[in-house]
């Protein structure tokens, strides 16, 4: 009796080891095929920006020689406007004002959804 017992234990185990494993496959590609999605949707392109603002840099920044390259992708709407910005690069303390900066640009209207590269470059002496 105490065989059969771990018999019938041993398969309820291996029964939801398979569960398992295909639960866990299935939601291991659905990011995958979720940035397959969106990257069909959108194309990195070269849009003419109609109205650039630059980024604020603090003096507290500028004078404590925060600087770098900051790296964003802009999703920009077919009518021009920013919708998203994401942060592909740099001192967290700069992207957060580049970003803010990204946000208020205007770019000129297109027939779709594209994603644009902008890169800004924080340079104490030179602001």
């Amino acid at each position: 009796m105490k065989e059969h017992l771990c018999r019938s234990c041993w398969t309820i185990h291996a029964h939801a080891v398979r569960i398992l494993a295909a639960a866990f496959l299935t939601l291991s590609l659905l990011p995958v095929l979720h940035s397959e999605a969106a990257a069909q949707s959108t194309s990195k392109s070269h849009r003419k920006v109609l109205l650039m603002i630059q980024p604020e840099y603090p003096d507290v920044l500028k004078n404590g020689h925060f600087e770098g390259q900051v790296r964003l992708e802009a999703t920009v709407l077919p009518n021009g406007s920013v919708s998203k910005v994401d942060i592909k690069g740099g001192n967290p303390m700069l992207s957060q004002y580049a970003s803010q900066a990204v946000m208020k640009w205007k770019f000129v209207a297109g027939p779709t959804q594209t994603v644009e590269e902008v890169v800004f470059n924080f340079n104490a002496n030179e602001r």
